[in-house]
């Protein structure tokens, strides 16, 4: 079977799968076409199961490696903000209630604030990358970087978090 054919039979299927786990239109395409490049790429169906079933089972492994990925990304954003270290249960159950103050504060932070963040924890580019998408200077990055942790410290700080920020 050649990989068009395997595309044309099992492309919405899995794009459907995928989307269960990413919640995202965009992100479950690029989940399967990356399961189809790998697919082609290797050579590792040995026909122990029917190839449905392996595409699937390729679709849910890459769709939890971009999940862990996203986790990453998110818990390195936070931890950048605040700088904690400590991993215990209970700190890790209150982190994940203020990672939702966290994104509310985020979002209510200025266009220009929230657009600097986003670019460098999530998308993790370097100021130089964000000044030249942007076409502002780098300075003007690192400025809005700035402001923004510092109006994220205030107004987490505000929403009683004491001593913890």
């Amino acid at each position: 079977m050649h990989i068009e054919d395997v595309m044309q039979t099992y492309g919405d299927y899995l794009t459907r799968v995928a989307y269960l786990y990413m919640k995202d239109e965009m992100l479950a395409e690029d989940v399967v076409q990356d399961v189809f490049v790998k697919f082609y790429q290797s050579a590792q169906f040995e026909g122990r199961a029917s190839l449905k079933t392996y595409l699937v089972r390729m679709t849910i492994n890459r769709c939890y490696d971009e999940l862990r990925k996203q986790q990453r990304k998110k818990e390195s954003f936070f931890a950048k903000i605040f700088r904690r270290t400590d991993q215990t249960p209970e700190s890790m159950a209150v982190a994940k209630t203020e990672m939702g103050e966290v994104t509310t504060a985020l979002l209510n932070l200025p266009l220009a604030q929230r657009e600097a963040i986003i670019f460098y924890y999530y998308e993790e580019m370097t100021s130089v990358e964000i000044a030249e998408l942007l076409g502002i200077s780098e300075s003007t990055v690192r400025m809005r970087l700035k402001r923004a942790r510092e109006a994220l410290r205030k107004v987490l700080t505000d929403m009683e978090w004491g001593d913890e920020v």
